[in-house]
């Protein structure tokens, strides 16, 4: 635990103007951010005394050992500043919003030659026009399948389109007019992109427009005695009409806005969205948050701002935005909305009428979440305090293991033995820090070794980082080696993807240290970015019992480190070895850390598996194309495509193989020299039937999908 005094500012340094600053920890990595109108005010509240700060911020300020700043000449540069700081280094002490589902979208795909209207789930991608979110992906078909009568969109994937398009033959929905089946050329490109227009008009709100016009051709039909399709147009008109139903209007007068509440504690608040188009709720979505510092509901409205339109442009962003509360100031938070919409944006609190009627709805369903999040065990931020603090006492630790990593060995019958490293900060998994391991010290069988090579290889990596960022004393383990020894781990980060450095020539600013020096213009490569093994972790759980304890101990014996925690976990009783203790600790069966250790046990376990099953595949789906130098899987590919199997392409000559494009003579020559080594002395027959085969096991198919080798009996193994 640092003391705040040792790293404060001298008098005088910080400047007195708009800002963003950073709080890192000793390992450099940034821990909080946050932005402020005058940089010398906001940070002066920090150092304190302790006995005055919320107890969160007191946790951050001692957790920290350095704080810098960057200066900004606006407000609203320092709110754009800060949210793209929070999403690059997502510093545990900030407020961070997350979503309780993966909420669905209805999604047009205008960015396709013919696009198409699905269901869409994750990150935002540029040309498609997104409806929603809403609860439930049924809700979304329902609606989908009403319009279709009236705007008959493409539906289907790129691969039941290509093939009606080959077979000159649509689809159910093109026999039944619930797509204008613009793959057999009923309808042009052009005419189908209109159709997509007018369903994306619908869905914003412009409803009447079109009801009106089918009215109008309705009465037409009549009028001509065509009364089949005045019937038919009669159904259309209902159709948008029941759809347009599942959505009630709330707001009369047609409003276009965001209403977003907030329910909070004094650990935690759930903020809840409605998103009104037209006048009907289209959407509806809600966050949870830890609160980890002393925050107001006007700072939770800030960063609920933030976290709905960082990425947002245009109409995304609505001219009218309900809050609970107003920021403080709210003038650059609007100026920055305004600039995100590309035109004025109102944030304001409703005082009366429909919008404050609605806004109370927000806010019973904002309470409910709330309440909803506090009965899941995983979650409770109180629970898993008490989680850590019950395995500190168990295992007789300084104070919690805020950050856990847990090993685990996974091979098949001791082959393609490899580990997997997962981690757990605050009781929470962080997957983009995930790593996986394959074993090359040695061949076969054998658990303990293996955990005794993984662990050396890890933190080994951990001290050559140390090294290299000077965190060393003079002398201090100068004996110890850190080099890696010929062994490459794979470090392959799991689940999430590193943020992009900030290079937006109008947020970068100069960085300044505590001496009043330019340090540099923007983040760099340890400038608090997560490393592949720079974090130590406060326990090490590995997978075992007391062998697999001792190997771990022993291994970092080794290399010197005598501050990290190892226990294992062991699956016949879930006991919990401690090095060196001939007796396991028994923790109850109703115990909150035995919980969290076996989440995180299970955790290891699942990721090494998934590694292990995916280096088998891949080693069952050999082929004689993997033995020529350079030739990558989209040249496979194509090769595969055009000749269509392996055997024609064995047949082909040098010339031939030259025509498949990217493959030149000399490659050519090579693939024809693999494939020659590689002839099988005679064609694969069926014994059963006197069928030749077309391909040989362990090749790639004619579809270009390998095919495994060996019977099922020999694929089939125990998994450990």
């Amino acid at each position: 635990m640092a003391d705040p005094s040792s790293y404060r500012p001298k008098p005088g340094e910080i400047p007195d103007s708009p800002g963003v600053y950073r709080f890192r920890d000793e390992h450099r990595r940034v821990i909080y951010v946050g932005k402020a109108k005058s940089l010398r005010q906001r940070l002066a509240n920090y150092f304190q005394d302790l006995a005055g700060l919320h107890p969160r911020t007191r946790s951050m300020v001692t957790t920290a050992a350095s704080v810098e700043w960057t200066v900004v000449s606006t407000e609203v540069e320092a709110l754009q500043l800060e949210y793209s700081w929070i999403k690059e280094y997502d510093p545990r002490f900030n407020v961070k919003y997350r979503d309780d589902k993966s909420y669905p979208y209805l999604a047009v795909t205008m960015n396709e030659e013919y696009p198409r209207v699905q269901v869409m789930r994750g990150h935002k991608k540029k040309g498609v026009r997104y409806f929603g979110p809403y609860a439930h992906a049924w809700a979304i078909r329902d609606t989908v399948d009403l319009l279709l009568r009236v705007f008959p969109v493409r539906t289907c994937s790129a691969g039941v389109f290509k093939n009606a398009a080959r077979t000159g033959r649509p689809c159910l929905l093109g026999y039944i007019g619930k797509c204008s089946a613009p793959c057999v050329d009923r309808v042009s490109a052009e005419e189908h992109r209109e159709l997509a227009d007018e369903f994306c008009d619908f869905m914003t709100g412009r409803t009447n427009t079109y009801i009106r016009r089918l009215e109008k051709q309705m009465a037409e039909a009549a009028d001509e005695m065509e009364y089949e399709r005045a019937a038919r147009l009669r159904d259309d008109i209902g159709a948008l009409k029941k759809a347009m139903e599942k959505n009630a209007v709330v707001l009369a007068d047609a409003t276009d806005a965001d209403l977003i509440a907030v329910a909070e504690d004094e650990l935690e608040a759930a903020v809840q969205i409605f998103h009104v188009r037209g006048g009907r709720v289209r959407g509806q979505r809600g966050w949870v948050t830890d609160k980890v510092e002393e925050i107001t509901t006007g700072a939770l409205v800030e960063h609920a701002l933030q976290q709905l339109y960082g990425e947002e442009t245009g109409d995304a962003v609505p001219k009218e935005v309900l809050v609970p509360a107003l920021p403080d100031p709210v003038e650059p938070v609007q100026e920055w909305l305004t600039g995100r919409r590309g035109s004025g944006v109102s944030l304001r609190i409703p005082q009366r009428g429909d919008k404050k009627a609605l806004m109370e709805t927000v806010q019973r369903n904002a309470q409910q979440a709330l309440v909803l999040h506090k009965t899941k065990r995983a979650s409770d931020l109180t629970t898993r305090s008490r989680a850590l603090e019950e395995i500190a006492d168990a295992l007789d630790l300084d104070s919690a293991p805020l950050r856990i990593e847990c090993y685990d060995i996974s091979h098949l019958q001791g082959d393609d033995v490899v580990a997997s490293m997962v981690v757990f900060e605050d009781g929470l998994a962080r997957k983009s820090e995930y790593r996986r391991f394959q074993i090359k010290g040695f061949a076969g069988q054998d658990d303990v070794r293996s955990m005794h090579e993984v662990i050396t290889r890890r933190f080994r990596r951990y001290l050559a980082e140390k090294e290299k960022t000077g965190e060393w004393a003079d002398g201090e383990n100068t004996a110890v080696p850190v080099t890696d020894g010929g062994t490459t781990e794979a470090a392959v980060s799991h689940g999430e993807t590193a943020a992009a450095s900030v290079t937006d020539g109008d947020n970068a600013a100069a960085m300044i240290d505590r001496n009043g020096e330019i340090v540099g213009t923007g983040p760099t490569e340890d400038d608090g970015r997560p490393k592949k093994f720079a974090y130590p972790p406060q326990l090490v759980v590995v997978d075992g019992g007391a062998p697999q304890v001792a190997a771990a101990r022993r291994a970092l014996d080794e290399l010197g480190i005598d501050d990290i925690a190892v226990c294992g976990l062991a699956k016949r009783l879930e006991e919990v070895w401690l090095p060196g203790d001939d007796d396991p600790v028994v923790l109850p069966r109703t115990s909150e850390g035995l919980y969290l250790l076996q989440r995180v046990r299970d955790e290891a376990h699942r990721f090494a598996i998934t590694y292990q099953r995916a280096k088998r595949s891949k080693r069952f789906r050999s082929s004689p194309l993997d033995d020529v130098p350079g030739l990558g899987d989209t040249r496979k590919q194509a090769l595969l495509k055009y000749f269509g199997s392996l055997k024609k392409l064995r047949s082909a000559t040098i010339d031939q193989i030259c025509e498949v494009p990217g493959i030149g003579r000399k490659t050519a020559e090579t693939i024809a020299v693999a494939l020659a080594r590689s002839a099988p002395a005679a064609p694969a027959v069926n014994t059963a039937t006197g069928e030749i085969m077309e391909e040989e096991p362990g090749t790639m198919g004619s579809s270009g999908e390998p095919v495994a080798a060996g019977t099922p009996d020999e694929r089939r193994g125990q998994e450990t």
